[in-house]
């Protein structure tokens, strides 16, 4: 069973990756693009290890 904050935190991460994504248009990242690339690569690396943190403890809990 999926924990509440679990499912924030991949959902999240889903969403910071999917807006990642887009601002890859063709394959490149455009100039005016890149400080935002920048915000969303830390705030997806965040997002992912809250998702780990959380799955390590509900396996604790369990």
């Amino acid at each position: 069973m999926t924990m509440p904050e679990q499912q924030s935190a991949e959902s999240n991460a889903d969403a910071i990756n999917a807006r990642i994504r887009e601002l890859w248009v063709d394959g490149a990242l455009p100039v005016e693009s890149r400080d935002e690339y920048a915000r969303l690569v830390v705030a997806w690396a965040e997002a992912v290890r809250v998702e780990q943190q959380d799955s390590g403890l509900a396996l604790e809990a369990a």
